[in-house]
């Protein structure tokens, strides 16, 4: 909140799945594939290089963050619990010849490092799709190290 984000509240799965599993006994949680949404609540949708800009996919994969974060303080109770986000993966909704993948996972990588600072930093991979679930233009999912 201090940084001027609000975190939106957990998206109920789409299929049989869980947005969070917490691994107690390593210390670790993982999320599922999150997507991003328009203020509407709407998905946002199109393909990096054929009608998406970089910049666009940027602010994509930032909101999308912002909604594992909003899944992780749900499942979590607080983010304060977070000790390190450890992967980060981001798939990338791209034309064949599109290749600034990194440029676009950049948006929820800068918000990680941006909330956690050090904390935040994490390995990561971005990688592009032939389409993506509901023509949505990112998806990213991430590993967290938790304190108990």
């Amino acid at each position: 909140a201090s940084l001027g984000y609000s975190l939106p509240d957990a998206a109920a799965p789409l299929a049989n799945y869980v947005p969070v599993v917490h691994v107690e006994s390593a210390g670790l949680v993982y999320t599922s594939g999150h997507v991003p949404r328009n203020a509407d609540g709407s998905m946002v949708t199109g393909k990096l290089g054929a009608g998406v800009s970089v910049e666009e996919g940027y602010e994509a994969a930032k909101s999308t963050a912002l909604a594992i974060l909003g899944s992780l303080k749900a499942s979590l109770g607080e983010l304060d619990r977070v000790t390190r986000i450890v992967k980060l993966l981001c798939l990338v909704n791209s034309a064949p010849d599109f290749t600034q993948h990194p440029a676009v996972a950049n948006g929820a990588s800068d918000l990680l490092v941006e909330v956690f600072g050090d904390r935040g930093r994490h390995a990561r991979s971005a990688v592009g799709m032939a389409a993506l679930p509901s023509n949505v233009c990112v998806e990213v999912e991430l590993v967290a190290e938790v304190s108990s």
